[in-house]
């Protein structure tokens, strides 16, 4: 919950100064809904996606304060975050929930990025294959195939995001690698092309050696992301 309208044109307009365009890498932002039209125009002409955080899973209805995925894409969004860990820990969204604004994604043309992630206490238990599992079949359950092939999927283990602590590389490649296996055991040799992106405490300093880890394809930046500069300098890792 940052950067109204004004703030995001003015983000905008620095990145653009800061990082120049990369034909070999995806770059997407994920403003506040209110400054998805103020992004996308402030990028106009720039190769650089532009996603909502949330969407609720029925196209209208009286569901005060919420926004529906075909509003969200009439907008001006092309993709939409689903699960992450603030939803799932902050606002109590469920895995079904999850499932079914997956489906109002798809079925609006949005990609969604499935979020998915363990808590401290569920890792110590040794149930982190058990949740991350749990949380993607349960994610990608009402969609077929093709549109499971044309996701993004990101490991944020909530132990690490917002505290100082990140996952190591070796802790990344093996939560993706399971993730990675699940979404072959569905749709087969067309999961390699799925990006699976790791988000937890990632900064300019870290970025380069989470993205070496192997089945780390990408990566979901938190607070680092506020900061165009910086942002700047994981985009370009």
């Amino acid at each position: 919950m940052h950067k109204g309208p004004e703030a995001a044109r003015s983000f905008c307009r620095e990145y653009a100064q800061v990082a120049p365009p990369a034909s070999d890498r995806t770059v997407l932002l994920f403003p506040p809904a209110l400054s998805v039209p103020a992004v996308r125009a402030s990028l106009e002409g720039h190769d650089i996606g532009v996603g909502v955080q949330n969407i609720h899973w029925e196209p209208q209805g009286a569901f005060t304060g919420e926004i529906s995925a075909s509003m969200a894409a009439e907008a001006g969004a092309t993709f939409a975050l689903v699960g992450h860990s603030e939803r799932r820990h902050v606002f109590g969204e469920a895995d079904e929930e999850t499932g079914r604004k997956v489906v109002a994604a798809v079925e609006a043309g949005l990609v969604p990025v499935l979020c998915v992630g363990e808590t401290l206490e569920e890792r110590k238990a040794g149930r982190l294959e058990e949740v991350i599992l749990r949380q993607l079949d349960a994610g990608i359950a009402g969609i077929p195939d093709d549109a499971v092939a044309g996701m993004l999927v990101a490991y944020e283990p909530v132990w690490a995001i917002g505290t100082g602590e990140t996952a190591t590389p070796a802790d990344a490649t093996d939560a993706h690698g399971r993730l990675r296996a699940r979404l072959r055991d569905r749709i087969g040799d067309a999961a390699a092309g799925v990006p699976i992106l790791y988000g937890g405490s990632v900064k300019p300093h870290n970025a380069t050696e989470l993205l070496a880890a192997g089945d780390v394809d990408g990566v979901l930046v938190g607070g680092a992301s506020l900061d165009p500069r910086d942002f700047g300098k994981i985009a370009a890792a």
